[in-house]
């Protein structure tokens, strides 16, 4: 199963470039705390970021499941942001990327 034998963690540079580190880290927050062990998840993992109320929200989905988790922040959302981004896991090195990237 993807995203369970972590050895290292990247963030492409058109992410680093485009969200604050804050972001970055929730996804792995949320890879770490709402998603091992609870879902089985691809080597692909999409996460979408969503404007609520001018705060961010974090939906967590999969190209073949019909799961969708929407995990809610207390940071304010930047419209300017790229809405989707990719996490990547290829043997244990696991990489944040936007979806232009993939």
């Amino acid at each position: 199963m993807a995203f369970s034998n972590t050895r290292r963690r990247y963030a492409s540079f058109d992410t680093v470039a485009s969200i604050p580190g804050e972001v970055i880290d929730a996804f792995w927050y949320i890879i770490d705390h709402h998603l091992k062990g609870v879902f089985p998840m691809e080597p692909v993992i999409n996460f979408d970021l969503v404007n609520s109320h001018n705060l961010l929200s974090i939906r967590f989905s999969q190209d073949n499941s019909p799961t969708v988790v929407v995990i809610d922040f207390d940071y304010p959302f930047d419209a300017a942001w790229p809405r989707e981004y990719r996490a990547v896991d290829n043997m244990g090195r696991e990489t944040i990327m936007t979806a232009r990237e993939m």
